[in-house]
């Protein structure tokens, strides 16, 4: 692991993302800034990239600013689907009616 990205900095990611509601997504830099480290947004992304070291997290549940989904991995369309998040299209989410808000509150109700 990358001195900049150690296991506390891992583990402090994983537990942002353990928060996110079903049905709800956040974005690699909303999860930065919740850790402080608001212009690392593809630190967050490396560390989702392992997270299947340290357990079982929805990382499912992180997309770009855009809303779309990782590259190359095709299940994320069908969990986050599952889970009744809305489309806009094959590869990327509806931010407006879906992003959480991490105050525990909905950015915009479905």
């Amino acid at each position: 692991m990358s001195r900049q990205l150690g296991e506390d900095l891992i583990y402090e990611i994983l537990s942002v993302v353990e928060e996110i509601p079903e049905g709800r997504v956040a974005t690699y830099g909303q999860i930065a800034r919740l850790i402080g480290r608001e212009r690392n947004a593809r630190l967050v992304g490396k560390a989702l990239s392992v997270a299947d070291m340290y357990g079982d997290f929805p990382c499912h549940r992180v997309v770009n600013h855009a809303g779309r989904l990782a590259p190359g991995w095709d299940d994320q369309r069908r969990l986050l689907m599952m889970e009744g998040v809305p489309m806009k299209d094959d590869s990327h989410v509806d931010l407006k009616k879906c992003r959480w808000d991490e105050d525990c509150k909905y950015i915009n109700e479905k």
